[in-house]
């Protein structure tokens, strides 16, 4: 099982949402790699694939999804001005909570957000 740090970063109604070339609109995440723990892919995934710098991360849930875990955290960030597109990411654009029904994304994606959403 393939096991993936996934970040909800939200900002006044909107989340951060990212694409790789030819793919589904995802949350910024990557895998886990061998020698670090969630919490820590979670801040190096954002940093590199929008360039934010991660203030705190929140816990949020574990979803197992397909031959994936997900461990799902929401960042805070201190430069939230600054996302865009960094390394494989073609676009990185910030979408309203309920516009999630519009993107091409997938289920866990889709499972995911809406979780988040619904604790607010």
């Amino acid at each position: 099982m393939k096991i993936r740090a996934t970040v909800i970063c939200a900002h006044e109604g909107h989340i951060l949402f990212v694409r790789k070339s030819r793919s589904k609109w995802a949350l910024p995440g990557g895998k886990v790699e061998p020698h670090e723990r969630p919490v820590g892919a979670a801040e190096r995934e954002l940093q590199e694939e929008t360039g934010l710098t991660v203030d705190g991360l929140l816990y949020l849930q574990e979803l197992k999804a397909r031959d994936t875990l997900h461990h799902v955290f929401e960042a805070s960030v201190v430069n939230i001005a600054d996302a865009r597109p960094c390394n494989e990411i073609v676009d990185c654009r910030w979408h309203a909570y309920d516009a999630l029904d519009e993107l091409d994304t997938t289920d866990a994606t889709r499972h995911i957000v809406k979780s988040f959403v619904r604790r607010l």
